[in-house]
């Protein structure tokens, strides 16, 4: 079914084309990702869909039968409300029956809730309930009496999650799904929840994200909008990186045609008189065609920056016996760790676990009730938080950057002026005399980033820098990164990112134990899972050895002459897939490894590790019949 047909869309702010002429279709069953800088109109093109905006050109048809439901970055609520009447919103007696049972269920009352299971069983409302309750208990969304104005910002961001999901799950038989970075203020958990739920229903979905784990379970073709355009690539993430390096390869080679030419055309120009014939106008207006094509820059979001980091002494930073209580709730208990030089750390856990209060602790901006922390003279912070960009008044953004330094020490000798920095990072010159009032939310986190970075830090602290950023700058801040000199302590939902630039993770695990893990976080959850299975396995096991006397012998059944040929043929698959896992293994830890060829590696060691265990669960099954 055709849903969605627009052609040569244009929408323009002032005189900045956000994109020009695009052209697009979206077909029922469409898992589409919309990738771009901040500031390039994705969002305003996911409201020209939602029929919030109107572009200034072009025609949009959306099919009368398909209903366009957005989830936004900043939901809107009615803030006098309970949570409960925001996610239900609707008038229907099915919606109204879950309400009244929500409600009776939350408040604890008998009466009400033997009245609204009644009200239930008329109505067949239980598998609609289900769901309902499936996605509440999800995004731990559990007080539903709470006024909706009282709630964090992390906590509006789920609800508006929920009410989203449930609305489309509600009547609806076609509906396209619009959702602008469904992911921020998600736990892991929460996201891998997300990623299997729209996976598993049979969702049409177009979705702005800078999670790209979450963008390769979820979508089958990237959208990237470009320098006006709108290009489109099937296939996953790294396909759409091959596919642009080779766009980008072909432009440039394009441009740089098209500047020979100019250089020739320009001589010609200056030699010509005024009056010309027919055919010099022709050249002529050829002229101006060539000369903006030999004039486009190609911006290459490829950051290699070899900065000349402070030096870091011996001592970095050391913590003995620390703990930390909030009344009951315990966020550090007895924790030590000796920092040492190079030390790349995530951390990891459930929200409200105590990870932003230990990144304070650290740096001496909140103080531990007990313990000792010891930070060596050497070592300067550099603290990304979520609080966002903090300024006194409204400046440009160079002059914003040179308040805080001129230039930019290079390791190599030398330095980069502000606005160099500022070009690396994507402000290209336009944009840096722009007032920060202007920026958008997402360039106002990059410059945020920014002006962390440029302050020359050697210990750095990032607590969720990737909310609110797109892909090109997160590409540009993890190439920085990975060659950041310094010790690194990272938190993040996005496991994409952590897997590429940490080597170890602390682990909150609540009641404050914090767990030491070696390893990224594919790993970490690689071994949750690998030691939920074997427990599985073990308790499957003693479950089949238990004697229950003579007759449990003979009662046993004899495998089928089918069972017989699968259990020989899995022998010989475990066998071939424990080879393929050392290989790969081996390859991942290969320093030539490109990290195009890393990404499919390390998709592939999960996909091999998961059919490993299937098939050794059910030879262990198997093998319990055969004996």
């Amino acid at each position: 079914m055709h849903y969605v047909s627009v052609e040569e869309l244009t929408k323009s702010f002032g005189i900045k084309p956000l994109f020009s002429n695009i052209s697009f279709h979206i077909e029922e069953g469409d898992k589409i990702a919309l990738v771009a800088r901040n500031g390039s109109g994705k969002t305003t093109l996911l409201k020209i869909l939602a029929g919030q905006e109107t572009g200034d050109e072009g025609k949009v048809w959306i099919n009368k039968d398909v209903d366009v439901v957005l989830f936004e970055q900043d939901p809107l609520f009615t803030e006098n409300e309970t949570v409960l009447n925001n996610i239900f919103f609707h008038d229907h007696p099915i919606i109204n029956a879950i309400k009244e049972y929500e409600a009776a269920d939350d408040e604890g009352s008998e009466e009400k809730l033997s009245a609204a299971v009644t009200k239930m069983d008329e109505l067949g409302a239980w598998n609609f309930d289900t769901k309902v309750k499936q996605v509440l208990g999800k995004l731990n969304i559990h007080h539903l009496q709470q006024n909706i104005s009282t709630l964090s910002g992390g906590q509006r961001k789920r609800v508006a999650l929920a009410k989203t999901l449930i609305d489309i799950g509600f009547e609806h038989k076609h509906v396209l799904l619009v959702m602008d970075e469904p992911t921020n203020h998600l736990d892991v958990e929460m996201v891998e929840w997300l990623e299997n739920y729209l996976s598993s229903q049979n969702t049409t979905l177009l979705l702005v994200t800078h999670d790209r784990y979450f963008l390769d379970a979820v979508c089958d073709e990237i959208w990237e909008m470009d320098d006006d355009n709108l290009y489109v690539y099937k296939g996953d993430y790294g396909n759409y990186l091959e596919k642009k390096a080779a766009r980008l390869e072909s432009d440039s080679a394009s441009i740089e045609k098209a500047r020979n030419t100019y250089r020739k055309e320009l001589e010609w120009m200056r030699k010509q008189p005024r009056a010309r014939t027919t055919k010099s106008k022709s050249r002529q207006e050829n002229f101006y065609e060539v000369e903006k094509k030999a004039k486009q820059q190609l911006i290459d979001e490829q950051l290699q920056l070899e900065m000349k980091m402070n030096r870091l002494g011996g001592k970095i930073a050391e913590l003995k016996k620390v703990y930390k209580n909030y009344g009951e709730r315990i966020i550090l208990k007895g924790f030590d760790y000796t920092f040492k030089k190079g030390d790349r750390i995530g951390i990891v856990g459930k929200n409200g676990t105590g990870k932003t209060t230990f990144l304070n602790i650290l740096q001496g901006l909140e103080k531990p009730d007990s313990g000792k922390i010891n930070i060596g003279d050497t070592v300067i912070f550099g603290n990304y938080s979520q609080q966002g960009l903090q300024v006194k008044e409204d400046v440009r953004v160079i002059e914003y950057v040179k308040s805080i330094a001129e230039n930019f020490p290079l390791a190599k000798g030398g330095s980069l002026s502000a606005a160099q920095f500022l070009e690396l990072f994507l402000f290209p010159p336009d944009k840096q005399y722009t007032y920060l009032s202007m920026l958008s939310g997402g360039e106002k986190k990059r410059l945020q980033l920014l002006t962390i970075l440029f302050r020359n830090p050697n210990f750095l602290i990032l607590d969720e820098p990737t909310n609110d950023l797109d892909l090109p700058t997160l590409g540009v801040l993890e190439n920085f990164l990975a060659e950041f000199p310094g010790c690194l302590v990272l938190v993040s939902h996005d496991r994409y990112f952590m897997d590429r630039l940490v080597d170890h993770l602390f682990v909150f695990e609540g009641d404050g134990v914090i767990k030491d893990f070696p390893g990224n976080y594919s790993q970490y959850r690689e071994s949750i899972v690998n030691s939920q299975r074997s427990t599985e396995m073990i308790s499957k096991k003693k479950i089949s050895s238990v004697d229950n006397g003579p007759s449990t012998v003979d009662k046993r059944r004899q495998l089928t002459f089918k069972e017989k040929r699968e259990f020989e043929t899995l022998e010989k698959e475990i066998a071939e897939l424990s080879k393929e896992k050392e290989l790969v293994n081996i390859r991942l830890n290969t320093s030539d490894t490109s990290f195009e060829e890393l990404q499919t590696l390390s998709n592939r060691i999960g996909e091999v590790t998961k059919l490993l265990d299937e098939k050794e669960l059910r030879w262990l099954e198997l093998s319990e019949l055969a004996k």
